[in-house]
């Protein structure tokens, strides 16, 4: 029997405890001995679930850092901003990382955690948690085989929903980049630009350009009669989409990680304690023209490679229907798919007499991807985890691993795109 890697989580929020419940189902491979959290109720819950002492307890990483050793790697789930400040201690300290995208807000952050890392001799995996589902490992797959030959362009989009935008983006923790550390397209959508640079993997980008703003989501736009928040002075919001009421109380579970926190000390808070909540100072209930918002609701990047192809993302936030889309053409064949349906369509050349084109479809439908077996993202967070454990035990990385080297392109390109986007140029980027 091989032991039990060992982690401690950082920052005990919603991500962090999606990939620690590893433990939970697989606690011959993971157990969980210890978190840092500044707020006493997280640090209690996370030390209850996994029955671990309270010496084992801590406020802040840094806290953790001074301590000896006493696990394998760290899961860092803190927000955006805390990541590198965080990190750097926890290496020098000894451990390994496992760490949520985006893994820095700037070039100067990114380059100092990648010679920390390097400088430490220490493992960091990025939570870019898409590569690990089923229909994004087999299109990588395909493409290493050479089915489509040279990549010629990339098209991949994501659609936000009117609810995920609302949540995220306008009433909550990524409406502001000087709050969050991160704009939207790197809070959001890195993993896209990452899936983008994994497709040309060995290929750097080498310029790009960027368009994008807040359309929706400001005061000018508001309805006539619209009030500050929806279920204190608005009279229009029983026919307003964007009713608090509607996103957070009929749909109670959907955001209750985020719309609740600001009652998580409430065990097993009602339908009342949740109104009455969104009547007080939670941002959860402000009316989305009315926010401090100022990140955009939607952004297109256009990419240049060094080797001459390209690539394009067009992230639009308030979609009715969320969604994320892939299509790569190459010399030999093209590959199309939408990742909800986890299937995609393979499609070559065929110049025979009554033919255009053929095509085959593959689909790779797993039990439990979309229903949470594996996780969120389609099975892809504890796919991830997963792997970054047999990477620490010494065993060769999937196709899909995901070490912070070979996250760096995708970053490069998130921060190149906003400035792009703010300076109205493109941008060179240049070689490593």
């Amino acid at each position: 029997m091989k032991k039990p890697l060992t982690a401690v989580i950082v920052g005990a929020g919603h991500r962090a405890l999606g990939y620690a419940a590893y433990a939970l189902s697989h606690p011959d491979e993971l157990q969980i001995v210890g978190v840092a959290d500044p707020l006493p109720r997280r640090r209690q819950k996370v030390r209850e679930l996994y029955r671990f002492s309270e010496d084992s307890c801590f406020e802040t990483a840094e806290a953790l850092a001074q301590k000896p050793k006493f696990a394998d790697f760290i899961i860092n789930g803190t927000m955006d901003q805390q990541h590198v400040p965080t990190t750097l201690p926890l290496l020098e300290a000894g451990y390994h990382i496992l760490l949520e995208k985006p893994f820095a807000t700037n070039l100067d952050e990114m380059q100092l955690l990648v010679d920390k890392a390097k400088t430490c001799g220490r493992k960091i995996s990025i939570c870019h948690v898409l590569r690990y589902t089923p229909f994004y490992t087999a299109i990588r797959q395909k493409v290493a085989e050479g089915t489509i030959g040279d990549i010629i362009n990339v098209q991949a989009l994501e659609h936000v929903s009117y609810h995920h935008m609302a949540v995220g983006f306008v009433r909550g923790k990524w409406n502001k980049k000087s709050y969050s550390g991160s704009s939207m397209l790197m809070a959001k959508s890195c993993h896209d630009l990452d899936l983008i640079t994994w497709m040309k993997s060995g290929i750097n980008p080498s310029s790009v350009a960027s368009f994008g703003s807040n359309l929706q989501f400001r005061p000018e736009k508001a309805p006539k009669d619209h009030g500050t928040r929806c279920l204190v002075d608005c009279p229009i919001e029983s026919d307003c989409l964007y009713s608090a009421r509607k996103h957070y109380i009929d749909h109670p579970d959907r955001w209750a990680f985020y719309s609740w926190d600001s009652i998580e000390h409430i065990e097993n808070p009602t339908i009342k304690d949740k109104i009455a909540s969104l009547k007080s100072d939670n941002p959860y209930g402000r009316c989305v023209w009315t926010c401090d918002n100022d990140v955009v609701d939607h952004q297109s990047v256009v990419i240049n490679f060094a080797d001459g192809s390209t690539a394009t993302l067009n992230m639009i936030g308030g979609s009715a229907k969320p969604q994320r889309a892939i299509h790569l053409i190459g010399t030999k064949g093209e590959i199309e798919g939408r990742f909800e349906d986890s299937k995609f369509v393979i499609r070559h050349i065929d110049p025979r007499p009554g033919h255009e084109y053929s095509e085959e479809t593959i689909d790779l439908n797993v039990e439990g991807d979309m229903t949470g077996a594996f996780g969120g993202h389609g099975g892809g967070d504890l796919r991830l985890v997963r792997d970054f454990l047999q990477i620490l035990r010494g065993e060769t990385p999937s196709i899909s691993s995901t070490p912070i080297e070979d996250s760096v392109n995708g970053h490069r390109i998130g921060f190149s795109a906003d400035h792009s986007m703010e300076e109205s140029r493109v941008i060179e980027i240049l070689p490593q």
